[in-house]
């Protein structure tokens, strides 16, 4: 089905986008699954071609590379960790109650976040301070895999892995499926980026942020201050170093939704949902998010799914299979305010088509 867009419309919903305070600037890009219409809008202080950092939608792109090394039979998701990682970094990774389960977790259970493994994130370190509320504040430093590690096996996890109807968001489990990655394919995360997606789809203006000293990226902010986190970004390729442009990951957003990095039948398999409310309200599945859309919000003309990831920067990349409609953007804010004006651009544009 084609939709007729009015241009002064989207052109409006982005301005929208900025007027929450600490909203300080905001990227649209709206498409059609059948290229007939594609649409790319800025308002604030970003430009609508200029790159960001797609923060926790990395996450996605985790799992096209997951599901492409599963097709090609060199790991499987019910696979225990302990096949594709050293006992070092697996042994007493999860021990809950003086039960030690870490031989019980999957590499399914790592990307839809039901291993109970605590998020490093969210950790009170020895100060008292979560690692969180120390990069908000400005503290900027490297969270490679051995320091969380060391942090989180001195937390109780959340729950048992696989336990029935939990999960936990916890970015540690995608720092351990970059490190399972590495290990299947003898490639470093940036590498495999590169040659699985980057280079596959030619977009050019994506890469894994590595040098500390880039400052190509759009800076990011929590509430009203700018952060300046090159230490943190360059340590955290799988779960949020990929910058990108909204045009860039609209190519690999729509290429994700046609399976080119894997069977079709795969994307089913995916929606096993559990519904999380931290650090938002929405439904985690097998390395994929589905927003939560009350039928209040459209109770004629029921919006359904809206597929893809959020990352904490208010960064998105949806898809609304219903109507055949793409969206990724950002707006750069991390403060969690971000993401409302993101929600409600979205459900706006839906409804202005249904």
């Amino acid at each position: 089905m084609t939709y007729k867009f009015n241009e002064t419309f989207l052109h409006h919903t982005t301005q929208q986008m900025v007027k929450k305070r600490n909203n300080f600037g905001a990227v649209l890009c709206v498409e059609q699954g059948d290229n007939d219409f594609s649409w790319v809008g800025a308002a604030g202080n970003l430009e609508k071609y200029d790159p960001y950092f797609i923060t926790s939608v990395t996450k996605l792109y985790v799992t096209a590379v997951v599901l492409k090394l599963r097709s090609e039979n060199r790991l499987q998701l019910e696979g225990p960790i302990a096949n594709y990682l050293s006992d070092g970094i697996v042994r007493g990774i999860h021990v809950l109650d003086g039960v030690d389960y870490s031989d019980d977790i999957t590499i399914k259970h790592l990307i839809s976040n039901t291993s109970g493994i605590p998020d490093y994130f969210a950790c009170k370190q020895s100060n008292g301070k979560t690692v969180a509320t120390q990069l908000f504040n400005g503290h900027d430093e490297s969270w490679g895999l051995e320091k969380t590690l060391e942090l989180v096996k001195k937390q109780k996890p959340k729950f048992k892995p696989g336990q029935k109807g939990k999960v936990n968001y916890s970015d540690t489990n995608y720092q351990l499926l970059g490190r399972i990655v590495e290990n299947v394919t003898g490639l470093s995360i940036s590498e495999v980026f590169q040659t699985f997606i980057f280079d596959a789809l030619e977009l050019s203006q994506t890469y894994v942020y590595e040098d500390v000293h880039d400052t190509t990226p759009a800076p990011l902010y929590y509430k009203s201050n700018a952060l300046q986190l090159p230490l943190y970004m360059s340590s955290v390729a799988t779960e949020g170093g990929i910058v990108s442009t909204a045009k860039d990951t609209m190519k690999f957003l729509k290429a994700f939704f046609h399976a080119r990095f894997f069977p079709k039948e795969d994307l089913e398999e995916l929606k096993q949902w559990n519904r999380i409310f931290f650090p938002g309200q929405f439904y985690y599945g097998v390395g994929l998010e589905r927003l939560w859309t009350p039928r209040i919000l459209s109770p004629l003309n029921p919006i359904k799914e809206i597929l893809g990831f959020w990352g904490q920067s208010g960064a998105f990349a949806f898809y609304n299979p219903e109507r055949d409609i793409y969206f990724t953007g950002t707006i750069n804010q991390c403060s969690g305010f971000g993401h409302s004006a993101a929600f409600n651009a979205i459900i706006k544009i839906i409804k202005a088509i249904s």
